[in-house]
């Protein structure tokens, strides 16, 4: 009984310290970029996207629920304009987005809190860049950082992969809508 009681022990201590020893070793930070090329001007494409609010028009998340609520802080457009939602959609949750940095006709930064399903701050941007006269590429980026141990998520899920199909789909609406 004792030996059984001995290796049940070690089993347990096993099944919960290799994780955690394997989340020492796994990468915090991940990132992805994704772009699209655009048949506009960069200063009419740039125009579109430094209105926050214009990114419903194009974002797959704001699909994901017809109720969501929103708010909106300031004014769009400028560093310091929140958007923040909330929706009863485990998909969607509750969050917001603000403005922290513009660099006209190049860059946008964002800061992106996510409350619900789970709390985590992320780092967002959109850069633009001529391609020729009526041709812009245009970026869409998002980098963030998932702590110990919570990082060992990243191994378990193609975390890069599935904000990126969401990103690049969000660029193909923006083409299709610009276009």
């Amino acid at each position: 009984m004792k030996r059984a009681l001995k290796i049940l022990l070690i089993v347990i201590a096993a099944i919960i310290i290799v994780p955690l020893v394997t989340a020492l070793f796994v990468k915090k930070d991940y990132s992805v970029e994704k772009e699209v090329t655009i048949n506009r001007p960069l200063e009419e494409v740039f125009d579109y996207l430094v209105l926050l609010r214009n990114q419903d028009n194009f974002s797959v998340w704001m699909d994901m629920d017809p109720e969501v609520r929103q708010d909106f802080r300031g004014t769009d457009g400028t560093v310091g304009f929140v958007s923040a939602w909330e929706s009863d959609d485990k998909n969607v949750g509750s969050g917001e987005q603000e403005i922290t940095a513009i660099i006209p006709y190049q860059r946008i930064e964002y800061e992106l809190r996510f409350i619900e399903p789970f709390e985590s701050v992320s780092q967002a941007y959109m850069t633009t860049e001529t391609v020729s006269d009526d041709q812009t590429l245009v970026k869409w980026g998002f980098t963030g950082r998932m702590n110990y141990p919570m990082n060992l998520m990243l191994l378990a899920m193609d975390f890069e992969g599935m904000i990126g199909s969401d990103l690049q789909k969000g660029l193909e609406n923006l083409k299709e809508i610009l276009e």
